[in-house]
């Protein structure tokens, strides 16, 4: 007779009930734990230390009971990854009850490359980062986009989106602004209920990817924008009393039927709630989240709350801010008794049956959350079907038509800032000088030349500037300054001078540019955008329609002097959110 649990034919509600009563201690608190893995040479399970110095991925199904992962590393070969997805749905498969894995990922349809946020499309269609939807302002699109990637990650299994990330870009020096779609409350809820419904549908089920939305209650206002990855970033502050406002687009995501939420590691600083990080805080946790708005999904901690670790050689301490002083047991504990139902980025489940023997938490409490987790799974018709068709694979992930779209809204959220004399679109055949772009990729267009000299235009490719940080993963988040060195802006003023210079500047952050606004020709800033793709918008090929999603600052004194939870409240921005010009 087969198992109540087993059965399509039962309510998802009877299937969970079922499942629970059968489930060990051991068997539970391995479900509310997911650590990062990945894929073995050769696309088998890794072995220990084999991938990123982590543990044996067998060990961690088999022998910890565990049944939700995030997955490390580029996707190259996505036929691979899903070979290696079967692998591990089967290894889990072999364990006494069968619970099915759910694979997380977080995104990897954009240009950002951070071991720690995002990685790169590579096989994926490639598309801006969520900045440029802002740029364009399109629900639609966004739902558009949302759909096409629900398509190719359940193609080769993921089936948690770890994002999207919906915090407002109200402090400029960020360096998670690039995730974020800008600075404007209102339209990061229309944006974000479009990202949900694409990826989840009008409801969970078996061809929904589930959305993690973060980071509750909005990571935004960070003291001088640090990122609370690092101790010296734990402090969020208010000094507008703005903290609801920050709210807006989670309860946007919430009315769109997000299924599960993330807190970030900050630590709210002279508010009423205590200062512990979010995910340790009962007030936020179940008194916002889960009473006054009423969240019953899941509620899935940031990565490494609780266990000391390495990344890229670095040390890095669990950002247990506010908590330092508990002991991994006590942090475990905090965290359940404030709502929270999984820790994201650990494998400590004996740490929840130490708390259970020791009477610090209730069986009864844990099955709260097993209920929520569980349930999850079954509605995503994991226990029905957890493979994916590996011959599928090829004709789903990096479609021609889906690698096309992804291109085409690159060049609409190109934003045209300044175009003096008009001298955008610019003539094909002109001699160019470029910085920062492939002489190769030019070609089609335009001849290179070697020297500002020499040129008709010069044309300069820059980023947002940053202060350099020291280690290899605390190095990836930039942060700081954003305006270049005085080195650097003589050495652009040199080029501006010799001949009229055409500059883009990829905004993962709002960059502090008066001196290229003045002295450059034209300005158009990018969210993720190639070079044949940017191009193509230059030389009149396709129509730019980006408008800014946060305000340009005028001086990095205005940013210094705004508030960092109040909206659009630098002093006298250069340019205003929502600016941008036709060609």
């Amino acid at each position: 007779m087969i198992e109540t649990y087993h059965d399509p034919a039962r309510s998802v509600g009877d299937r969970v009930e079922d499942l629970l009563a059968r489930m060990t201690l051991a068997e539970k608190a391995g479900l509310m734990f997911q650590p990062m893995v990945a894929m073995g040479p050769g696309g088998r399970l890794a072995e220990a230390n084999e991938a990123f110095g982590l543990p044996s991925t067998q060990h961690l199904v088999a022998d910890l009971f565990l049944n939700h992962f995030n997955l490390l590393g580029s996707v190259d070969d996505p036929r691979q990854v899903a070979e290696w997805h079967n692998g591990l749905q089967e290894a889990a498969r072999q364990t006494r009850l069968g619970i099915p894995v759910s694979l997380s990922t977080d995104p990897r349809h954009h240009f950002t490359e951070n071991v720690g946020t995002a990685f790169r499309a590579t096989a994926f269609s490639q598309w801006p980062e969520t900045l440029g939807f802002a740029a364009l302002r399109s629900p639609e699109l966004v739902q558009e986009f949302a759909d096409i990637a629900r398509q190719e990650y359940t193609a080769v299994g993921f089936r948690v989106a770890l994002h999207p990330q919906v915090d407002l870009a109200t402090e400029p020096r960020w360096a998670r602004v690039s995730g974020t779609f800008g600075e404007d409350a209102d339209l990061s809820g229309e944006l974000v209920a479009a990202y949900v419904k694409g990826f989840q549908g009008d409801e969970l089920g078996p061809g929904s990817v589930s959305t993690m939305t973060k980071h509750f209650p909005g990571g935004g206002p960070q003291l001088d924008g640090e990122d609370p990855h690092f101790a010296y970033g734990r402090e969020q502050v208010y000094p507008g009393g703005n903290f609801d406002h920050h709210l807006r687009p989670f309860e946007a995501a919430l009315a769109a039927g997000t299924s599960q939420v993330m807190p970030y590691y900050g630590m709210p600083v002279g508010t009423e709630y205590e200062e512990v990080g979010f995910a340790f805080n009962k007030g936020v946790i179940t008194g916002i989240l889960r009473e006054r708005l009423g969240f019953d999904g899941i509620v899935c901690t940031d990565w490494g709350l609780v266990t000391d670790a390495e990344i890229m050689g670095q040390p890095m301490p669990a950002r247990a801010w506010g908590c330092e002083q508990l002991s991994e047991l006590e942090r475990v504990v905090k965290i359940i008794e404030a709502g929270c139902d999984q820790f994201g980025g650990e494998s400590r489940p004996e740490l929840v049956i130490e708390a259970v023997e020791k009477g610090l938490v209730t069986v009864d409490r844990i099955d709260v959350s097993v209920r929520r987790l569980l349930r999850e799974k079954f509605r995503l018709g994991l226990f029905d079907n957890p493979f994916v068709d590996v011959d599928a694979v090829a004709g789903v992930v990096g479609r021609q038509d889906f690698v096309a779209r992804g291109e085409d809204v690159q060049r609409r959220s190109v934003t045209v800032l300044t175009n003096k004399e008009h001298i955008l679109p610019l003539r094909k055949g002109i001699r160019l000088y470029v910085e920062g772009v492939d002489a190769e990729v030019v070609a089609p267009y335009a001849t290179v030349v070697d020297s500002p000299a020499d040129a008709d235009v010069a044309f300069l490719r820059l980023g947002t500037p940053f202060e350099p940080r020291p280690g290899g993963f605390e190095a990836m988040f930039h942060a700081g300054s954003l305006e270049f060195d005085d080195v650097e802006k003589a050495r652009q003023a040199a080029v501006y001078a010799a001949v009229p210079t055409v500059v883009d500047i990829h905004l993962e952050r709002a960059a502090v540019i008066p001196e290229i606004a003045d002295q450059a020709a034209a300005v158009v800033a990018t969210y993720g955008t190639n070079a044949r793709a940017l191009l193509d918008v230059l030389f009149g090929d396709a129509r730019p329609e980006g408008r800014l999603p946060f305000d340009l600052p005028s001086s990095m004194r205005a940013v210094e002097g705004s508030r960092s939870d109040v909206a659009f409240d630098t002093a006298e921005p250069l340019f205003r959110f929502g600016h941008g010009l036709s060609l």
